[in-house]
């Protein structure tokens, strides 16, 4: 694939759908439509590059060997996930079971340590990009490598700060930019472990003015002196030192995504206490405009 010019990619585009789909006769697999007015050639066909490099990972979703384009769209073809995504089983200031997490959690830490070792970060982990085989997480693939790019590569801030987009790269002014890392992944990462075993989110953005953000930064830097936030006090002690290596502000610091397999034997929720304070409204909104409530 890496050495495959550009010219070949278009012409390859051109070939007729029938031709490409005979070979992969009986094959259940979704068509992943990108709109050209929002898309570049080049940007479609490093998503589908890094999609087939990805392939070979149990827990990555595979791409198959079929792109085309419409008058409107590119498009290119991946295996089904019959489940759904990891969003569809959240309940509004619930989540999700704890054993079902657990098992969707390590597959997840396996996929992006495959992406680190290959060089890659994926830059936009989110249950919505964690696809489902069936609903007990028993098997899970990430998807939707749009965002992604290779390691130390340059790269500007987001139009919008999600609640999964670490601090660093929530501060970037218009025409700043900093190196891609693998810590970007493990911060939100991180956030979706909070989202899905909470069902809301633990800030809106990751900046100072964010005050669910700013009480968590106090609570990391000083918890001796600092209160736990409360709607972090349904979580264990091993649970909450996970987070907060997952969490940390600076990303020189910041564990790396396997830490997880040194908890998954741990407790993550307390068995009866409840988070003292029910989360704002503003809290449950999903960025990609879904809602968990």
């Amino acid at each position: 694939v890496g050495s495959l010019t550009l010219e070949v990619f278009k012409k390859r585009l051109d070939i007729s759908l029938s031709e490409m789909l005979s070979s992969l006769s009986g094959t259940p697999m979704a068509l992943k439509f990108v709109h050209k007015k929002d898309t570049e050639l080049q940007d479609f066909l490093s998503e589908y590059c890094i999609a087939l490099t990805l392939r070979a990972h149990p827990c990555i979703a595979t791409a198959l060997g079929i792109a085309f384009q419409t008058p409107q769209h590119y498009v290119f073809a991946q295996e089904l996930a019959l489940a759904r995504d990891l969003f569809s089983l959240m309940v509004p200031k619930v989540g999700i079971p704890e054993q079902q997490i657990k098992r969707c959690t390590l597959q997840l830490a396996s996929a992006l340590e495959y992406m680190e070792s290959k060089g890659l970060i994926h830059r936009d982990v989110k249950p919505e990009n964690v696809l489902l085989c069936d609903p007990e997480c028993r098997r899970i693939k990430l998807t939707d490598f749009g965002l992604s790019c290779l390691r130390g590569q340059a790269i500007k801030a987001l139009p919008e700060s999600l609640p999964y987009t670490a601090p660093e790269m929530c501060v970037l002014g218009p025409k700043a930019h900093l190196e891609a890392q693998p810590s970007l992944d493990t911060w939100a990462l991180g956030v979706l472990l909070f989202c899905v075993l909470t069902g809301y989110f633990p800030w809106l953005t990751a900046v100072p003015s964010d005050q669910y953000y700013r009480s968590f930064v106090s609570w990391h830097r000083s918890p001796r002196f600092v209160s736990l936030p409360a709607h972090w006090e349904h979580f264990t002690p091993q649970a909450l030192e996970m987070l907060k290596g997952l969490l940390t502000p600076n990303p020189a610091l910041r564990s790396p995504a396997k830490v997880i397999m040194n908890y998954i034997k741990t407790p993550w929720l307390l068995p009866e206490i409840k988070s003292r304070v029910r989360p704002s409204r503003e809290l449950l909104g999903s960025p990609s405009g879904k809602e968990i409530a």
